[in-house]
């Protein structure tokens, strides 16, 4: 039997604004999630896709505080990973360190087997100039993640080195 889903304004009009995403609209996507931002301020769900289209703007500084809000307002689940890792990606690429890091401790904290958070996280650690540690974190995701017979064939070996790339052995 068809059973036909009723949806709320803001429903709909957040189903436009992913679709209009979708179709590559990325301008108008964003100006309509404003809109809807503005009639539903206290919205997680809506807060989050209003900041991931200023992220695909290009206009990262736009998009912090409401990715910040979406968090605080109770975010969960995929959404709630998909908005820390854009919050904080998007510190770093705006220089702001420290606060991605944090972020993205956060995350792994929440999900840890979320490997793109970790690879995003090593980014951030290349940019403290913790290069040892962001290796680290990007050799295990790499041998945690890699089905290639050649690097899987060195495993042992990858997996021993990976905090121990400054050392020498003589």
């Amino acid at each position: 039997m068809y059973e036909k889903r009723l949806f709320t304004l803001k429903e709909e009009k957040l189903i436009r604004a992913l679709e209009l995403r979708k179709d590559n609209k990325k301008k108008e996507s964003n100006q309509l999630l404003l809109k809807i931002v503005e009639e539903y301020p206290d919205n997680a769900l809506v807060n989050y896709q209003c900041a991931w289209s200023f992220d695909i703007l290009g206009e990262e500084s736009k998009a912090v505080p409401f990715y910040e809000r979406a968090i605080k307002l109770g975010l969960s689940g995929k959404d709630l990973e998909g908005a820390i890792l854009g919050l904080g990606s998007t510190y770093r690429t705006l220089g702001e360190y420290e606060k991605s890091k944090n972020t993205f401790l956060k995350g792994i904290e929440l999900f840890p087997n979320n490997r793109a958070i970790q690879v995003f996280y090593s980014m951030t650690l290349y940019n403290l100039n913790d290069h040892r540690k962001a290796m680290e974190i990007l050799l295990k995701c790499l041998l945690d993640t890699t089905a290639d017979s050649e690097i899987l064939s060195y495993k042992k070996a990858i997996n021993f080195y990976a905090d121990k790339l400054d050392e020498i052995w003589k």
